[in-house]
């Protein structure tokens, strides 16, 4: 730990926790994922920038995750520092319609915020997981709605360090992207504008969703959602299915019988495993009907590791 001597410091002087040799499979939906050499928790935009920046000057690799619900990490970890924005959850009204929220409150506790508050226009995302930085940084969607008709803005850190913001169409939001793809500036807050509703309405298509969700997902095992984005003109896992490949596995990871769009931890999945079956669909599929699938999970690479 000699090496990470100078953030240990700043940790202890600033308040922030840290773990060191933490295991990314504890803290990734996938349950997948070895060794980090220290994660942090900052719980404020002050803290990250500080350990952003010290970072940055001890010239580390960074990761960054909330709940890891859209990554597969390796198995032989990470080898450098892990932000892990979980405590930066802070949800508040600016205005009757308005709500900032911290990048890693859980996607969920923010549908329920506006729910609380009357506000409509969140329901699409209740039952995604994740956190509200990764909805905006991919521009989640589901049902319709997409974290484009809301967003309104974001703040972030940029890899010196310092602070700044997009808003409107700087934030280039498309199908699971934003300009927050292609930087490496990393979310600290949202600021997204609903409408006032009729509570119990929103209540109502807030469980028509999530039974939904439970009726056709296999959430009783881990993974990190939708695998594969959707093509154009088709959907992924019908594609797979109209392949012959539910339920096909290799080692801990299969398709899943539920939704072939989902490829799940059926037990001891290592990230060598899922990338089989990833790159098994992807071969099938491209072999027997011509369309190309891309993952929406993030894998991370090796030269990142």
């Amino acid at each position: 730990m000699d090496s990470y001597r100078n953030l240990i410091n700043l940790c202890t002087e600033i308040k922030c926790d840290y773990l060191t040799e933490a295991l990314l499979k504890d803290y990734t939906s996938f349950k997948i994922g070895g060794k980090v050499d220290i994660m942090v928790f900052p719980e404020s935009e002050e803290k990250l920038s500080a350990i952003v920046s010290c970072v940055s000057r001890e010239d580390k690799n960074l990761l960054v995750i909330g709940k890891g619900s859209n990554m597969l990490a390796d198995d032989e970890g990470f080898r450098g520092v892990v932000i892990n924005t979980c405590r930066m959850d802070k949800i508040e009204l600016l205005d009757e319609t308005t709500i900032i929220c911290q990048s890693g409150a859980p996607l969920s506790r923010l549908c329920r915020f506006a729910l609380d508050n009357s506000l409509t226009g969140l329901e699409f995302a209740f039952g995604i997981p994740g956190t509200a930085g990764g909805a905006a940084y991919m521009n989640a969607g589901a049902y319709g709605g997409e974290m484009k008709d809301v967003l309104v803005s974001c703040s972030h850190i940029q890899p010196d360090g310092s602070t700044s913001s997009f808003s409107d169409d700087e934030l280039e939001l498309g199908y699971r992207h934003s300009v927050y793809s292609d930087t490496k500036n990393i979310i600290t807050s949202l600021t997204i504008k609903l409408s006032k509703g009729d509570k119990t309405d929103i209540k109502a298509r807030m469980d028509e969703l999530m039974a939904k969700r439970k009726e056709k997902q296999p959430l009783e095992y881990p993974s990190a959602g939708s695998t594969f984005k959707r093509p154009e003109g088709y959907f992924a896992g019908a594609l797979i299915e109209q392949c012959g490949l539910k339920g096909y596995t290799s080692g801990g990871a299969q398709v899943s019988e539920k939704h072939a769009g989902f490829v799940i931890n059926i037990g001891g999945a290592t990230a060598d495993d899922v990338k089989a079956v990833i790159e098994h669909c992807k071969k099938t599929v491209y072999d027997t009907t011509g369309v190309l699938l891309e993952p929406e999970v993030k894998i991370l690479k090796q030269e990142e590791i």
